[in-house]
């Protein structure tokens, strides 16, 4: 890979953030369904995705896929005939995954189906009922209290029929069978930081890709939140096992710091190799939790995958996270510049480093006999590269970089790296892949 892969920037790539995320935004998306594959047909426009439909009812570990859900149209109207409420004016007024109606209500029973955030009613909310048959609508609350009692019409012109899950799949091969996985959620409806932000910031990171010589193989994802991480991994258990770095992308328009949520071990080589990279920014680095996005799935027990999430302001610390708020305008050009340059920046530091394998790794090999004890060197740095040798024959399990042992031993790099030098002439370390 070209060692300026850093310096590149969004518009060096012919990248317009805004304009791909003005064309994303209206589609009305859920984790299945006719506008997450038209969401998907728009990324395929840019990158040679491969798409991936998986039919309803199919077992995926504990879940099913569950049926796809459609919409054409939902409204409630007042005796007039009036729209009070309308999808047509912004998906996020109808909950996600709503059943079809077609009913007249009174008043009372119809608040029993409306959502608002009466700390901000100037804002729509955003629901679902993803796995709970149900229907509901969502206004901004000075709408809601504009309401008077009587008659209204409720139509919700949907389906929830068999059919299947959608999600697109990017394999780019390198020199190494090693992955790097990088995934980001497609399922949310018109909202940008969460996720189209995720969306245009990997579909920029692809184009970067696409065309670059690569020492480590890369799979990008683009699939529905929790259920499709979840089938995935159901259908790919020989793929996850390849998996040397991951990364989840949300939330990277708003102007908070970059944040890094940690894997679950906490100290993979993804972790280190983007804790270098943040600490030249203002940023935040979070522990582990099994609660987020779908690093959750990947960090689940029995996969354990080096996998950590790349974000700004943590989902549901900002007033507009999940309303109607997390619009065009809330997001900055500027955050996303930073976002996409942060992360080439990641990359670069896995294409970069170098990784070893201990070829004797059950107890230490025997060095004096290989004259490893007595390398021409002057004195201060043998003993320096002495200490070197048996601290990248302990850490080289193949997850630990030489800057890694280095930053680790507190050790010169340079030392470090005449210790490896030595070490492979002896046959006794090898280089990843």
């Amino acid at each position: 890979m070209s060692k300026d892969l850093a310096s590149r920037s969004a518009a060096d790539l012919g990248i317009d953030w805004a304009a791909f995320m003005a064309e994303l935004f209206p589609i009305c998306r859920s984790i299945t369904g006719d506008g997450l594959r038209q969401t998907l047909d728009i990324i395929g426009d840019k990158l040679p995705l491969e798409r991936h439909e998986v039919a309803t009812g199919t077992a995926v570990h504990d879940w099913t896929v569950p049926k796809e859900w459609n919409v054409r149209d939902a409204f409630v109207a007042d005796s007039s005939g009036r729209r009070v409420i309308d999808f047509r004016e912004s998906n996020l007024h109808l909950v996600n995954y709503s059943v079809p109606v077609r009913r007249r209500m009174q008043l009372n029973e119809l608040r029993e189906h409306l959502h608002t955030l009466p700390d901000q009613p100037d804002l729509i909310p955003y629901r679902t009922s993803y796995y709970n048959e149900s229907w509901g609508f969502c206004l901004r609350q000075r709408d809601l209290d504009q309401f008077e009692e009587g008659e209204y019409e409720v139509v919700i012109d949907s389906s929830l029929e068999d059919g299947h899950l959608s999600y697109g799949e990017l394999f780019l091969p390198g020199e190494r069978e090693g992955e790097v996985l990088i995934t980001t959620h497609i399922c949310h409806p018109s909202m940008c930081n969460d996720n189209l932000s995720g969306v245009s910031v990997l579909t920029a990171l692809g184009q970067a890709l696409t065309d670059m010589d690569r020492r480590w193989s890369y799979r990008l994802l683009f699939i529905p939140g929790t259920i499709g991480a979840i089938t995935w991994l159901a259908r790919n258990q020989a793929a996850a096992q390849r998996v040397r770095f991951g990364m989840v992308l949300a939330g990277l328009g708003d102007r908070g710091p970059l944040s890094w949520k940690q894997s679950r071990s906490g100290n993979s080589a993804i972790d280190r190799a983007v804790g270098r990279v943040l600490a030249a920014r203002e940023h935040r680095i979070l522990g582990f939790s099994p609660y987020g996005y779908d690093e959750r799935q990947f960090c689940s027990p029995a996969f354990n995958l080096p996998v950590g999430r790349l974000s700004r302001s943590e989902y549901a610390t900002y007033p507009e996270y999940h309303s109607s708020g997390d619009d065009l305008d809330f997001v900055s050009t500027a955050s996303l510049d930073a976002s996409f340059q942060a992360l080439l920046e990641v990359i670069q530091t896995l294409e970069t480093e170098d990784y070893y394998v201990n070829t004797q790794g059950h107890c230490e090999p025997q060095l004096g006999r290989r004259g490893l004890y007595d390398l021409p060197l002057e004195a201060g740095e043998l003993q320096r590269v002495r200490l070197a040798l048996l601290w990248v024959l302990n850490l080289s399990d193949g997850s630990w970089s030489l800057r890694d042992i280095a930053d680790r031993a507190d050790l010169p790099l340079d030392s470090i790296q005449t210790a490896a030098a030595a070490l492979r002439a002896a046959g006794i370390l090898e280089p990843v892949g």
